[in-house]
């Protein structure tokens, strides 16, 4: 009978039929040898993790990152370009097979941060800062995201005869920012054509989470971290004796005016249903004496939305309340926005086709869909040339409390390490599905 109901079919099928089994039995096997070989890079995954951490950078200055980064890819036989965005390193691995390009990144630099942990390799570099001393801490887990991806290219680079196309492994600089009036970040890493050459077709990246268990893999289709912009409101009035303020046009009145004006962008303009934002005044600044009124007052803060239509909605809605409510005052507001980071949109279709890979690596157990976060990503400017997956690896102890994990950015910041093999096994395996099936 199926001798029959083959021979009916046109033989172009037929072939096509006959070989899927075989595919994936082939892509099955590759798999599980990545597995394989990504937990037996565990101890140098470690050990490339404790000695970054050891030794933190910030953006733009991340020079002996780097290098550790540049000798391990090129002692693995791939083409290796550094000084890319500045610091940055670029490592290509060209498969056995013609096929699609993917790229995996990960971002190298530290935070101006005191550590305040009790680890053998704790930080204690120290730098000065925008004009203050401070320390220098892997406060975010960069650190981790680098040794996986070493890890990731180490793996790749031994089952490099059965990839069908090229990896781009990005290791970038400056994901944190970098000192005012200096581009860097994965935004110049694009305009300088990491994504061109070679042509790149998908892109991923991974961020260790440390209130999110060891093992377990998080992500979410379309927006999943906001997009970051920095507002200053410079408010202009008129000075004066603070015994006579009616001879003043008080700035400090109608800044503490504009905030509160502010907070009506998110509570009764965003439809919240739909999509979250954040308006935050951080700073406020004016004045030298207690009883003497200023005349100017400057603010600034960060914006937060989720959907790229709210963002402007956001940027407009801050200009008409500070620059009408200033007027109303007599007064008059310089409103400047400073866009950041866009939103960071994971491709639906690219994600709904490497979820069963996620659930591979993971287990179907440990990858669940969450919901989005006004924490911000640099990774949103590859997002924006190629579809992209962003996903999240847990880095806390299993059976820990997440509320009594320090949070990310914080001096206490710290991951389990035995949750970086996953990150080094969805990175690979990610790659290899990925170009298998382009090659299909």
């Amino acid at each position: 009978m199926m001798r029959f109901l083959l021979s009916a079919l046109p033989a172009g099928l037929v072939l096509a039929l006959a070989a899927a089994p075989t595919a994936h039995a082939q892509n099955a096997a590759l798999d599980a040898r990545i597995a394989q070989l990504a937990t037996q890079e565990e101890s140098k995954v470690i050990a490339w993790r404790r000695d970054i951490h050891e030794h933190p950078e910030l953006g733009n200055q991340e020079t002996r990152t780097a290098g550790i980064i540049a000798a391990h890819l090129k002692k693995l036989g791939l083409e290796v370009q550094t000084g890319v965005g500045r610091t940055g390193v670029v490592g290509i691995l060209r498969g056995g097979k013609p096929g699609p390009v993917v790229a995996l990144r990960a971002d190298m630099d530290g935070l101006p941060l005191t550590e305040n942990n009790d680890l053998p390799f704790a930080s204690k570099v120290k730098t000065t800062y925008l004009g203050q001393p401070v320390g220098v801490m892997h406060a975010c887990g960069h650190d981790t995201h680098v040794a996986m991806l070493m890890g990731a290219a180490e793996v790749l680079s031994q089952v490099k005869a059965d990839l069908p196309g090229t990896v781009e492994f990005i290791f970038q600089p400056a994901e944190e920012g970098s000192l005012p009036g200096v581009e860097g970040g994965a935004k110049l890493m694009v305009q300088e054509g990491v994504l061109d050459k070679p042509k790149v077709d998908a892109v991923f990246g991974v961020h260790i989470s440390a209130g999110t268990e060891v093992g377990n893999l998080t992500y979410r289709p379309g927006g999943e971290m906001a997009s970051s912009d920095r507002f200053t409101i410079k408010v202009h009035g008129k000075g004066s004796h603070g015994a006579y303020p009616w001879n003043s046009v008080d700035p400090v009145v109608t800044a503490a005016q504009i905030i509160m004006g502010l907070q009506t962008i998110v509570s009764r303009q965003v439809k919240l249903i739909d999509d979250a934002a954040v308006v935050t005044v951080g700073t406020i600044n004016g004045g030298v004496r207690y009883n003497v009124i200023p005349p100017d007052v400057e603010m600034s803060g960060t914006i937060r939305a989720l959907n790229p239509a709210v963002q402007q909605q956001i940027w407009a809605s801050i200009r008409r309340i500070a620059t009408n409510i200033a007027e109303s005052a007599g007064a008059t507001a310089d409103v400047t926005i400073d866009p950041y980071v866009p939103v960071t949109i994971n491709d639906p279709a690219l994600t709904a086709q490497m979820l069963p890979t996620l659930q591979a690596a993971a287990g179907p157990a440990h990858v669940r869909e969450i919901k989005a976060v006004t924490g911000a990503e640099d990774f949103a400017f590859y997002q924006e040339k190629v579809p992209g997956l962003f996903l999240f690896v847990g880095g806390m102890t299993k059976g820990q409390d997440p509320a009594t994990a320090a949070d990310h950015h914080t001096a206490g910041f710290r991951i389990d390490e035995s949750g970086l093999t996953l990150g080094v096994k969805t990175l690979a395996t990610l790659a290899a599905d990925y170009l298998n099936a382009g090659k299909r």
